[in-house]
């Protein structure tokens, strides 16, 4: 900035403000429950340390049966010399609060900045619809999250689902800025287990996605994932079974009693402990490989045909004519994003379409996040002309700043075309967007134009077999 020493009147030449980029389209808002923290308040994190300080961490579990053998002793130590060690977890009986590893899931994956709305703290019952549900208010008060993620209503029951799922969708669609990725879910023929009816499956959560107008602001995954997470597990109520000639055998011994009694059988029970993992719905590393692709090439990247990691692969492996059914559905769309295993691949997210899968528009995620991505930057970008004269200057101004935006992403690769005017247009004046009425009340009118690239969903090579001549 010049100083001036001398009274007078001086003349600088100034820019306009830079034209804003395109805003984090990846930080979404995880609801679920905590161990600590407010309750239905919008809270920012960066990494699982700032989770775990301010929330807490895992439920820990209670449902496991740990037996420890001794085949033989070490009389002089009174120490078991050899054990067989068995534990096993009920699965019926772990707890529904998954918030924490989904978490884990989400940072492995690629995650970033993140905002969590507790539902409240743990619960023995497992998480309840209107908890869930009256965690979507508070989001109208932060602009930042634009991603919806609730990987505990896998617990709901099918009807609860349904209303939750409903409700998601509608509030994403009344910000006009949100977008949901859901756990494709049927809790009598469960994506979570590996003998699902899959058809039944996929025809069930159809049937719970009654909406159709909000489609488009959302996407499905199936089918879990079994992880490479560790459990966090109440050592004071894990009752131990310990049996063997010259074993320590003391009556109501937990697995922290163990370790003070014997901590080879401990290390040893911990170590079988440790090769237990949850398995997950999706949506929490579907979420981190959003943050991953959005950083890496762009939010107009399709985010599939990318490796998830942190898992050994998904729990049900579909066939082809399953994952083709899945992706497509000529009556309802309702897509459902397979997430496959490939030999020498590993797990890849294999699809990107939205719910919305027949729709002409907004049939890719991709194309959605971008549109939901542009209209954000559009609008931060026409905010500093409110009240600015509705004039043939500030309409130039407009389209200016509106075009820099937009050649920004023609040259990143987003919108089609071999030169800007056909990947986008924007077009705002008297006698094109507005009429000399607008102008009179205050309506500033501003047409944009994209032509967005789209996924190559479909690779198809054709061969021809010729015969040699001569």
């Amino acid at each position: 900035m010049v100083v001036h020493e001398t009274p007078g009147v001086f003349v600088e030449e100034t820019a306009d403000p830079p034209t804003p980029g395109a805003p984090d389209r990846a930080v979404p808002a995880f609801i679920g429950y905590t161990e600590k923290g407010n309750a239905r308040t919008p809270t920012r994190i960066d990494s699982l340390p700032s989770f775990e300080q301010i929330f807490g961490t895992a439920q820990p579990e209670t449902a496991l049966t740990v037996s420890v053998v001794a085949t033989s002793a070490d009389p002089a130590a009174n120490r078991a010399a050899d054990l067989a060690v068995e534990v096993l977890l009920n699965e019926d009986g772990r707890s529904r609060h998954i918030l924490y590893y989904a978490l884990q899931l989400f940072y492995a994956n690629g995650g970033t900045a993140a905002y969590i709305v507790s539902a409240g703290g743990f619960t023995s019952t497992g998480p309840l619809l209107a908890d869930l549900e009256a965690c979507l208010e508070p989001l109208a008060a932060v602009a930042e999250p634009v991603l919806v993620v609730i990987p505990e209503a896998s617990a709901l029951s099918n009807a609860d689902f349904k209303t939750l799922t409903d409700a998601t969708l509608s509030r994403c669609a009344e910000l006009d800025n949100g977008f949901a990725i859901i756990d494709a879910h049927d809790r009598a023929n469960s994506f979570g287990s590996a003998t699902t009816a899959v058809s039944a499956a996929a025809a069930n959560f159809r049937d719970q996605c009654t909406g159709t107008s909000h489609l488009g602001f959302g996407a499905a995954y199936a089918p879990y994932l079994a992880t490479t997470l560790g459990f966090a597990v109440d050592e004071t109520a894990v009752a131990v079974s310990y049996t063997g000639d010259g074993a320590l055998q003391p009556p109501g011994l937990t697995l922290a009693g163990l370790r003070d009694a014997d901590d080879r059988a401990y290390r040893a029970v911990k170590a079988k402990i440790g090769e237990l993992h949850p398995v997950l719905p999706p949506s929490a590393a579907i979420a981190g490989v959003y943050a991953r692709v959005d950083a890496e090439i762009g939010v107009w990247k399709a985010p599939a045909n990318v490796p998830v990691a942190a898992v050994t692969g998904p729990i049900i492996e579909f066939s082809p004519a399953e994952a083709d059914r899945l992706n497509t559905d000529p009556l309802t769309g309702k897509s459902i994003n397979t997430i496959r295993r490939f030999t020498g691949r590993g797990t890849l997210v294999w699809g990107a379409r939205t719910l919305a899968g027949n729709d002409n528009e907004y049939r890719y995620v991709n194309v959605r996040r971008f549109i939901l991505a542009v209209r954000a930057s559009a609008r931060r970008a026409a905010e500093r002309f409110v009240f600015e004269p509705n004039e043939a200057a500030t309409w130039a101004r407009v389209r200016a700043s509106l075009e820099g935006l937009l050649t920004d992403q023609w040259r990143a690769g987003a919108l089609q075309g071999i030169k800007p005017d056909q990947g986008f247009f924007v077009s705002v004046g008297l006698g094109s967007t507005m009429t000399e009425q607008d102008v009179l009340e205050g309506r500033m009118i501003v047409e944009i134009g994209l032509a967005v690239v789209r996924p190559a969903e479909f690779v198809i090579l054709r061969f021809a077999q010729t015969m040699a001549e001569g």
